[in-house]
């Protein structure tokens, strides 16, 4: 089975971020796989090991990429694709990155492609989908549970805070949630595996595509903090006053009545 695992570089957002200039610094911050896509990453060798194949994680980046790439290797996956992107990568939107990888995937026979639901810097959950659509393969998102027979699916999915079953076939590409597995750490044998495992480099020009079939349909203008949330106030006193206090403070403080 040939299973592909999609991986972002991401901020460490339990780290402090520097905004300057309505972008975030880089220099000094903290970076690590996407937390979703260790979801996937884990799924994939967990279906390696119970199914058998083989699980390549790909993603889109620089040089600087390779670290991530490197951790996957280490957690278990099998071989690494790097589509380096240079100095072009900040400027890739969705379109953009799901072009680049349909165009990589195209003729890979891909059995199985697990992604995370969603990036924690951008949060749109939009390659996945996308990605499927331009395979033209069925997809499913947010999924928590998954089982295999032969080339036949069964998925649970979160849908609003309930859950949904759904039956499918491969080829497939599905979005890991949190609570589909528990993501293993590298152990140090890993770690010393995966100096050793394959890692492919590709830039742009390797593959048939046109700069301008992946220009990106978006920018990013500016990025900034949200302001500081005021201390909230505990009303005190007799229920009644506290009603009172609290329709003055709406009218004439919030001004939402």
């Amino acid at each position: 089975m040939n299973i592909y695992v999609l991986v972002k570089r991401t901020f460490d957002t339990e780290e402090k971020l520097v905004i300057s200039g309505g972008a975030i610094q880089e220099d000094g911050a903290e970076f690590i796989i996407n937390p979703y896509d260790e979801y996937a990453i884990e799924e994939a060798i967990k279906v390696r090991d119970s199914a058998s194949g083989e699980v390549t994680v790909i993603t889109i980046g620089n040089e600087e990429s390779e670290k991530q790439l490197r951790t996957a290797l280490a957690m278990g996956a099998d071989k690494a694709v790097l589509i380096n992107a240079e100095e072009d990568v900040e400027d890739l939107d969705q379109f953009s990155v799901a072009k680049i990888l349909a165009e990589y995937l195209k003729d890979k026979e891909a059995d199985l492609i697990i992604a995370g639901n969603v990036a924690i810097d951008g949060g749109s959950g939009q390659v996945g989908p996308r990605l499927a659509e331009l395979l033209d393969i069925n997809y499913v998102t947010t999924i928590t549970n998954l089982e295999l027979s032969g080339t036949d699916v069964k998925i649970v999915r979160d849908v609003e805070g309930d859950s949904e079953e759904i039956s499918t076939s491969l080829p497939l590409l599905v979005t890991a949630q949190q609570g589909l597995n528990e993501p293993r750490y590298p152990s140090l044998p890993g770690i010393m595996k995966a100096k050793k495992k394959p890692l492919e480099e590709l830039e742009l020009d390797d593959l048939d595509i046109d700069e301008d079939d992946v220009a990106p349909k978006i920018k990013t203008v500016e990025v900034f903090l949200a302001p500081e949330k005021k201390a909230g106030r505990i009303l005190e006193g007799d229920l009644s006053d506290q009603v009172k206090e609290l329709v003055s403070a709406l009218r004439s403080e919030a001004k939402v009545i």
